[in-house]
């Protein structure tokens, strides 16, 4: 009886073990950024301080430049693929950030300002 009773326990323990190790696999990949939250993440890094935070523009610099508004009718009229090639080749005053993000980051990048349209 003893036995079983300690087989029960050790089952029921290796259940607990392979329930947590799932769980650690499904909080692990939904920590995993997607590409919106990539492109937001470099969109602050490398984009807000002359787009601002929304994409509007609103800012010291973006007035400065000129800036069109990231939501704005005109912009979001744009190809996915004029998109890219701003970002990726620089445009007036823009730098472009082929070279230094990735085509990746950049094609994230074009995902994150879709989400700006108003």
């Amino acid at each position: 009886m003893k036995a079983r009773i300690n087989i029960t326990k050790l089952a029921i323990t290796g259940m607990a073990i392979v329930g947590l190790g799932v769980a650690g696999l499904s909080t692990r990949s939904l920590a995993t950024p997607t590409p919106f939250e990539g492109g937001a993440d470099t969109f602050k890094a490398k984009c807000a301080m002359c787009h601002g935070a929304d994409g509007t523009g609103n800012t010291p610099a973006g007035k400065n430049f000129k800036v069109r508004d990231l939501g704005s009718t005109d912009v979001q009229a744009q190809s996915d693929s004029d998109l890219l090639a701003i970002i990726s080749n620089g445009k007036n005053k823009m730098p472009g950030y082929q070279k230094t993000l990735g085509a990746d980051a950049c094609n994230d990048l074009v995902k994150f300002v879709r989400t700006l349209k108003h």
